[in-house]
């Protein structure tokens, strides 16, 4: 299994700042941010499923318009992934022909370019030999984080999430657990503001990874353009035993 970092900040502004999307593959997305937009029509073809953390904007940005972009190129639906609650939101909000088309019914109920299925959290989806399994987490709306188990070696990446001692004790239950990518949205001068967001900080962050039992390459994501230098600094002094490294565009992790 190999993941592609297309983006992973918390926000836009520059050359490199890109929100989240993973591809794992080329076939399958992890949230579907503006990363997704530096990708070929070609590429963009081939993406057969796309597994949602949670449905704000900066998650799933690109989502509308791929589908209205490669639909017609593809001879089965696109396939989104999502706790059902967020499928709602997707459904009443987005999808809803006031904001964007029905692409559930386009070009035809039973020939849609768009298919949604819903996820219960435990419950792993196989496609083509990995397993991709979606995780508590703790966010202002309804959130998953989730597990991708190549069979040799496991990812889990936290989505937005606040403090969850749920996705803590799914964490410690990875037994080929590899790479841990989990987001600190903010500084500690805006603890509050991560607080009420369900958002970390570094010293939030401190506090979370106390309850991991297992050993694992920790990548920090969703910084919040501006605050990148101060955020790491301040994660660095919090918990730099723990080698921390800042998530990177374009960072390639094989499992």
């Amino acid at each position: 299994m190999k993941i592609r970092v297309l983006g992973c900040s918390g926000g836009i502004g520059g050359r490199h700042l890109r929100t989240t999307s993973l591809l794992v593959d080329h076939d399958i997305l992890v949230d579907c941010g503006t990363g997704v937009g530096d990708m070929s029509i070609a590429e963009l073809a081939q993406i057969d499923h796309v597994f949602l953390t949670h449905s704000h904007l900066d998650h799933i940005a690109c989502l509308p318009l791929m589908v209205d972009t490669v639909g017609d190129m593809r001879n089965k639906p696109l396939v989104v992934h999502a706790a059902e609650a967020t499928l709602e939101i997707l459904r009443n909000h987005i999808f809803n022909w006031a904001v964007w088309p029905d692409f559930t019914e386009i070009p035809s109920i039973d020939k849609p370019f768009l298919r949604f299925e819903a996820l219960r959290v435990g419950e792993a989806v196989e496609i083509l030999g990995r397993a991709i399994t979606p995780l508590p987490a703790n966010h202002t709306v309804p959130a998953n984080a989730y597990r991708l188990d190549s069979g040799k070696a496991s990812l889990v990446f936290s989505g937005d999430t606040g403090p969850c001692p749920a996705f803590w004790a799914a964490v410690n239950r990875v037994g080929n657990l590899h790479t841990l990518i989990i987001e600190t949205a903010f500084s500690n001068r805006e603890r509050q503001l991560a607080d009420n967001s369900k958002h970390l900080c570094p010293e939030t962050l401190k506090e979370e990874l106390a309850n991991l039992q297992r050993e694992a390459d920790i990548y920090i994501t969703h910084l919040k353009p501006g605050q990148v230098e101060l955020t790491m600094q301040e994660i660095e002094d919090c918990i730099g035993e723990y080698q921390p490294r800042m998530l990177q565009n374009n960072q390639v992790i094989e499992l």
